[in-house]
């Protein structure tokens, strides 16, 4: 559960593991500031987001190697951000994953046809987060 997440120690991270450049966007500052502690902890770096222009206006910037997307976001959703992300030459090597409270199949297959790499639906234990994260290909 996310509730957990700031609480625990490292969990399934490489220490000899490239730290990864992550954007977490969700309109909850709660979960975002859970989940940037925790994948901060683990010695990846952080940026936060909290609605669907911003997440692309960050992608642009600072160009991470992961974005955690929530689907339900004020000004634009998850969907209609992960499709602009994906329509740039910058995002098309992104890791997108939906991180989202939407887990039917149908969801599924709109986060696929959106774009995004994975869809993982909330709440997600903290040690599948940083198992999918650690398979998480590096930046060279």
């Amino acid at each position: 559960m996310l509730q957990a997440m700031a609480h625990g120690s490292s969990y399934g991270a490489s220490p000899t593991a490239a730290p990864l450049r992550i954007l977490v966007v969700d309109d909850n500052r709660s979960i975002v500031e859970t989940l940037t502690t925790l994948l901060d902890a683990n010695g990846n770096s952080t940026h936060a987001a909290y609605d669907g222009l911003e997440a692309v206006k960050l992608a642009e910037e600072l160009r991470p190697d992961v974005i955690l997307l929530d689907i339900g976001l004020p000004k634009i959703d998850g969907y209609e951000a992960c499709r602009r992300i994906r329509e740039q030459e910058w995002g098309r090597s992104m890791m997108v994953f939906a991180l989202t409270g939407l887990g039917h199949d149908d969801d599924r297959l709109k986060a696929r046809h959106a774009g995004f790499d994975m869809h993982l639906t909330k709440p997600v234990e903290p040690e599948i987060l940083m198992t999918v994260l650690a398979a998480t290909p590096r930046p060279s």
